[in-house]
């Protein structure tokens, strides 16, 4: 099951990246959008997208999604084979260390932040298909795209250094900013990169499945909405698809107490809502 990254929305202030400007040359190029590729999320861009939505058969929110990435996809012409330097990048999610190799030789190893398990960094193996300099923000002075199709995933700089060696961030691999101005000179486009580690997956959740973080991080969720108001564990107990009822039925989702993609996507959609999360 997919979790999205963070969902591109119009907010005030706009919201300001290199995945913004990715989905605007991706509209331009599809001929749903005729301004600037400037990275800002505003009035005119979320008009294009709504109609991308409506053409393509999609809830037209105005809110790009793990649906809307995955139809908005990649620019087939962004290929890359792999670069004759021999570089690549493992990224190991338990440890949260980032690896630059060249063949087999270790170059250097790096402290990073993965995803939080609500918005996991995607395990698999990727490749780097876009670079940015001083992207600014909490992108910090580097951005690197890897190319997962539901999402806009990267590895770029901060500027909540804090951060650095925790599960924190919407997906995004973040680094000190020292370091991604680092990577970022030795490694050219087409650089394998190889995620590894455990990953929350986002089980089908109903009464009776397993304990696990996965019910316990729908709890926090629930809570913080206001929608649950017991013990926060990893047990899915009557209480808590109540709780995940109530809230089916205000975001309009068959009210059956299963947490399934629509609803993980939804509870993921309103706490950044209701918390005003912007970072990547």
């Amino acid at each position: 099951m997919r979790i999205a990254s963070r969902y591109l929305r119009l907010l005030d202030p706009y919201m300001v990246g290199p995945d913004v400007m990715h989905v605007q040359e991706r509209l331009i190029t599809l001929g749903f959008y005729e301004g600037e590729s400037d990275g800002i999320y505003d009035e005119e861009v979320y008009e294009a997208v709504r109609a991308f939505q409506t053409d393509y058969g999609l809830n037209p929110d105005g809110i790009v999604g793990p649906d809307t990435w995955n139809a908005i996809g990649l620019d087939p012409t962004v290929q890359f084979p792999t670069p004759p330097e021999g570089y690549t990048i493992e990224i190991d999610l338990d440890r949260k260390i980032l690896t630059l190799k060249q063949y087999t030789e270790t170059i250097n190893t790096y402290p990073v932040a993965v995803g939080k398990p609500s918005t996991p960094t995607p395990a698999g193996e990727w490749q780097i298909i876009q670079k940015t300099r001083n992207p600014g923000g909490p992108f910090g002075t580097r951005w690197m795209r890897i190319n997962v199709p539901w999402g806009g995933y990267g590895i770029h700089g901060t500027d909540a250094p804090e951060s650095i060696g925790t599960a924190a961030s919407h997906g995004c691999v973040r680094m000190f900013n020292e370091d991604v101005n680092e990577l970022y000179d030795i490694v050219p486009l087409g650089t394998p990169v190889k995620i590894t580690g455990e990953v929350f997956s986002g089980r089908i959740l109903d009464i009776g499945v397993e304990p696990g973080p996965d019910v316990f991080e729908v709890k926090v969720i629930l809570t913080e909405l206001g929608y649950y108001e017991g013990e926060i564990d990893g047990i899915y107990d009557e209480a808590t698809a109540e709780a995940v009822r109530n809230f089916q039925r205000d975001f309009n989702i068959v009210a059956d107490g299963i947490v399934g993609v629509d609803t993980y996507n939804e509870l993921q959609l309103a706490r950044d809502q209701y918390l005003e999360d912007r970072e990547p």
